[in-house]
């Protein structure tokens, strides 16, 4: 069943339940359903057809995904869009997927005015009311859209961490798919509340939590950001069964002095992504919270995400894995010649199933690039271990090769994160005369605590073969990362590069 199908069935079936709760405002599925027909409604009385690409620049609200799903009922492709780009990036975007209209929420448009893209319709969500006033009863009437599987239905940057983003292409089927995979993965049922606090523009959000919760006809808890302060609030005023974070937010929460002391008693399961999640923390978690299960969710925009999931009984027996394929997924490590790898040996992680995306939006060469075979290749790093468990350990781009030895930095940060000052860690490769390059940790030392770069480095040594112990640990107040919580390695790397 497509996402807009199942909204439009629980509309039926469960008209009174509660699907949406932000800022303490609840929509029930009747409610949202009817609104996002009154969306799709505006833009077919507007003229729009298959394939027309309708950009949505909003911070998380229930209004999102009233928009998100309201584009796709009608037929067209929705496009989220970043907040957190600047307006060049942003302008990029709007003119590669030749956007013909646009939803954008008043309190950010700094950065639409910024931008030059010509649009034929744009539809803002602000004070004037006129947004509220389009879902009103009584208005444009919905012709309902025979929608098919191979159907765009969403177009999503990639965040763009290696050169310009491309559009990636997820259909209707790809969808749905990903909505059932995740439901039987995250074992997800009628009953679950999902607290949202990252980016609903992000694949994520919208598609590893809000799909499969909204395929099982559950209840979606919508917090426009993190806030450490807030999300504790709401997860004890809102009571939501599943929470999900990338780990730079779970280390802030657990260093929390108040939070073993918070009620969040109806917790069953916390998700993690994004980022490797180091073993003190994932360990920190389980002792502050024994009866809350952990998960780690894996995939890329390009498999909508899903590939492989770590289920909560290996969390800390198998750490550093991303688990085991997902339902209705394989998972080969190939060479560079597209043949698989015994275990143990590391390769390119490829992927297939019903989640592979079409493709990259008008770049049939990086589509066939991406996907052969059926295959998608993923440019990640990784290997399987003699139990079929997968571990990734790198970005094929973030590979450091030191005087001919490959050093991989999620190994190194992983050492980094087991040092208890520190509250976060990257390891890039820099330019080097002798060596060509070598490992460069940049950290984030926790309120309170003191350490230095050479007692970084000692530590390093006492866990590390030499070759791999960063030459240089320069000391920041935050990492930069990319709205999904990725660091951005080439941030780092960019001044090492330009004094090279």
């Amino acid at each position: 069943m497509f996402m807009t199908e199942s909204i439009a069935e629980y509309a039926k079936t469960q008209p009174d339940k509660v699907y949406t709760s932000f800022q303490g405002r609840e929509m029930t599925y009747r409610e949202f359903y009817r609104k996002a027909k009154s969306v799709a409604a505006y833009f077919q009385q507007k003229g729009y057809g298959k394939d027309d690409i309708i950009a949505l620049y909003a911070l998380n609200s229930d209004l999102f995904l009233v928009c998100y799903f309201g584009i796709q009922l009608g037929g067209f492709t929705a496009m989220p869009i970043n907040t957190k780009l600047a307006a060049p990036e942003v302008e990029y975007i709007f003119s590669n997927s030749q956007a013909k209209a646009l939803i954008y929420e008043e309190k950010i448009e700094e950065v639409i005015k910024k931008t030059e893209h010509k649009f034929q319709d744009v539809l803002k969500i602000g004070t004037d009311g006129a947004f509220e006033r389009l879902m009103a009863e009584g208005q444009p009437e919905f012709k309902p859209v025979k929608l098919a599987g191979d159907d765009t239905a969403v177009v999503m940057y990639t965040s763009g961490t290696t050169g310009k983003p491309k559009g990636v292409m997820l259909t209707n089927a790809n969808l749905g798919a990903t909505a059932d995979i995740w439901a039987e993965a995250l074992s997800v049922t009628v009953n679950d509340r999902m607290l949202i606090s990252t980016p609903l523009f992000h694949c994520a959000a919208s598609h590893v939590f809000a799909a499969p919760v909204t395929a099982k006809g559950g209840s979606l808890v919508i917090e426009e950001a993190f806030s450490p302060d807030q999300t504790l609030q709401t997860l004890e005023s809102e009571q939501p069964t599943m929470f999900f974070g990338v780990p730079a937010m779970y280390s802030i929460l657990l260093n929390r002095p108040d939070i073993k002391s918070r009620d969040l008693s109806s917790l069953r399961l916390f998700c993690y992504g994004a980022a490797p999640m180091p073993y003190e923390l994932v360990k920190q978690l389980k002792e502050a919270f024994p009866k809350v299960a952990v998960q780690n969710c894996y995939g890329q925009t390009e498999n909508a995400p899903a590939a492989s999931s770590l289920k909560d009984h290996l969390a800390l027996e198998k750490i550093g894995s991303v688990g085991e394929a997902l339902p209705l997924t394989e998972i080969r490590v190939v060479d560079e010649f597209g043949e698989s790898l015994p275990a143990g040996q590391v390769g390119e992680i490829t992927v297939k199933g019903p989640q592979v995306m079409k493709g990259y939006l008008r770049n049939e060469e990086a589509t066939r690039q991406a996907i052969k075979n059926g295959w998608l290749y993923s440019g990640d790093l990784g290997k399987f271990d003699e139990e079929g468990l997968l571990y990734i350990v790198d970005r094929k781009k973030d590979m450091i090769i030191r005087g001919g030895e490959n050093v991989y930095p999620v190994e190194v940060e992983e050492v980094l994160y087991q040092i208890p000052q520190l509250l976060e860690a990257a390891v890039v490769g820099v330019p080097h005369e002798v060596y060509g390059e070598v490992p460069k940790a940049y950290a984030v030392v926790k309120a309170g605590q003191v350490i230095s770069e050479e007692e970084v480095k000692a530590y390093c040594g006492t866990q590390l073969a030499k070759y791999k112990v960063p030459l240089e640990v320069e000391f920041m107040d935050e990492l930069p990362r990319n709205a999904s919580g990725k660091v951005l390695k080439h941030t780092l790397r960019k001044p090492a590069e330009q004094a090279k």
